[in-house]
């Protein structure tokens, strides 16, 4: 009998096998599974084999996160960095720090403030103009919909009171039509244009700053949401590339290539060819990532109806349609039938819907083909649309850290919906009910990439730790196992590793060690988990 590399012993073990979900032993040969049981398991010991007394403790399928940005956020993280708070002095005063510590940049760059901090959501120029003054700043916000920029920075791209919003974004404005120093959407491009671009050692750099960071929290692999240039963001994708041909890419790495959303089905042929080009070990780009809307709290978000103003009532914005949606069913039909899969960010109804009916589109035509193309986000929801998702194969890609109270919901959001729509936002429930197959990402840096995170407010609609007693749309709970599932099988499925995900003999060795069973323990204590040890291939990525 060959004897096994890594014996895990005592579990307990999560297969995430719905034939057999539990077990308390797991042997490792290599790279890959060789046995998961009981007692039996230990005949695979041998002299060199290494013993991990799991002493209770949970042995889990490896994350993987369905929708990050792993490569901007470790770059953005070597900038100025405004998370971890939301005060706007404490903004300030990181802000003033920064440029003191920094005065060779040209120009200061980073982000992470957050829409509650102000009212509105809205910071001014004049706020960081008394900071600094002298040199451009241009700072993404923690969901990266918008920026803040100083009073220098929109003087050097020519914004005045004259300038047009662009087709895809808005310019905020004070009363006499001047720019107010926030950019929405697409219009963060008119500043980012200017600001020097990264360099391949700093995307390289941040690349592998952000897979120790995600080692440590468990998680495997991933599927990078945006392979591109974006609103003065330049194309990570040399990074992935690079890590996978030198071996420092350890992570297993499915890439969503961006679409050109002002250009049309011209792009395609580009995109095969970028295909075969970004394909390399433990990396390939086989998805593309076309962004149908916006975000609610900027009321660009793409609804059946339209917002309410501040007093309740109808306004005449319903939000943005980034593709038009009959042009979006022949883009989606066109890449279903090249083997692309198509990854949409669709949040608001409208935008879900247009998604759903270009995948409907795609399967008229090709038949089911197992593209497995998912929809990002699903902030709200229309009831009519939650049993398209099990009968189109449209996997429905789930960020849980959003759906609790806290500010930006309660005060941005809620009001501005209104409680019908209000209460069709984040139906995981509703969708595990009606059939759908689950999957789950972070989004970070938009928030944390701690799966433990995602799976405790998937599971309880709270944040770990809140004293907010309220819980949002209960009914829309996932039970433990459905959130872990999730966070592994599903989203292995998403990114189309289907040797892992779940612990079955002849899976890849991609394993993560709680050092505590998330599955039996009070829901409430679920985020106080930590990772202690997690395994891509067999190999330790991360002890801690």
């Amino acid at each position: 009998m060959t004897t096994a590399d890594l014996v895990f012993t005592r579990g307990p073990v999560f297969t995430a096998d719905p034939a057999r979900t539990r077990a308390s032993s797991l042997a490792v040969t290599g790279d890959r599974i060789t046995a998961v049981g009981h007692d039996e398991v230990r005949e695979l010991i041998g002299p060199g084999t290494e013993v991990v007394d799991l002493a209770g403790k949970l042995l889990l399928p490896g994350f993987q996160d369905a929708h990050i940005h792993p490569v901007f956020a470790g770059v953005e993280l070597a900038q100025c960095d405004l998370t971890g708070t939301v005060g706007a002095a404490e903004y300030l005063t990181r802000i003033r720090a920064y440029a003191d510590a920094h005065p060779e940049r040209a120009w200061i760059t980073g982000g992470g403030w957050s829409l509650e901090s102000f009212d509105g959501g809205l910071p001014t120029r004049q706020l960081l103009d008394s900071v600094v003054p002298d040199r451009p700043v241009l700072l993404a916000n923690r969901d990266h919909h918008g920026a803040w920029a100083n009073t220098r920075a929109l003087e050097l791209a020519g914004i005045t009171a004259a300038t047009p919003d662009p087709p895809d974004g808005r310019i905020e404005r004070e009363p006499d039509g001047s720019p107010g120093g926030v950019l929405q959407e697409g219009a963060q491009a008119l500043v980012a244009r200017l600001v020097p671009p990264t360099t391949p050692a700093d995307r390289l750099a941040g690349l592998l700053r952000s897979q120790r960071l995600l080692h440590s929290l468990g998680v495997t692999g991933w599927q990078d949401a945006l392979l591109g240039a974006f609103n003065g963001n330049t194309d990570p994708s040399d990074a992935y590339l690079t890590a996978a041909r030198d071996g420092s890419l350890t992570a297993r790495v499915t890439g969503a290539m961006w679409w050109d959303r002002e250009r049309g089905a011209e792009q395609i042929d580009e995109l095969v060819a970028r295909r075969e080009q970004l394909s390399h070990g433990r990396f390939r780009a086989g998805s593309v990532k076309i962004m149908q809307d916006g975000i609610a709290e900027n009321f660009t978000a793409a609804m059946t109806s339209p917002y309410l103003d501040g007093c309740g009532c109808a306004t005449a914005n319903s939000g943005l349609s980034f593709v038009d949606p009959d042009a979006l069913r022949g883009h989606a039909t066109r890449l279903d039938a090249l083997g692309f899969q198509v990854h949409f960010h669709a949040l608001g109804d409208r935008a879900v819907r247009e998604a759903l009916d270009a995948v409907e589109a795609a399967v008229e035509a090709n038949g089911r083909r197992g593209n497995r193309h998912h929809l990002a986000h699903l902030q709200v929801v229309h009831p009519d649309d939650i049993g398209r998702f099990a009968r189109l194969g449209a996997i429905a890609n789930i960020q849980p850290l959003w759906a609790a109270h806290e500010p930006q919901m309660d005060e941005l959001t809620i009001p501005f919906l209104g409680p019908e729509r209000a209460a069709w936002q984040y139906p995981f429930g509703d969708l595990l009910r009606a059939g759908a197959t689950l999957a789950a990402g972070s989004d970070w840096p938009v928030s944390s990439a701690d799966p433990v995170q995602g799976i405790h407010v998937a599971v309880n609609r709270r944040e770990p730790g809140s004293t907010d007693s309220r819980v949002f749309l209960p009914e829309q709970r996932l039970d433990p196992a459905s959130a872990v599932a999730a966070y592994t099988a599903g989203s292995a499925h998403v990114n189309g590793v289907d040797d892992a995900g779940s612990l079955l003999p002849g899976n890849l060795a991609d394993l993560v060690v709680l050092d505590r069973d998330i599955l039996t323990a009070p829901p409430e204590e679920i985020g106080g988990a930590r990772v202690l040890r997690t395994y891509v291939g067999g190999a330790l990525v991360h002890s801690g």
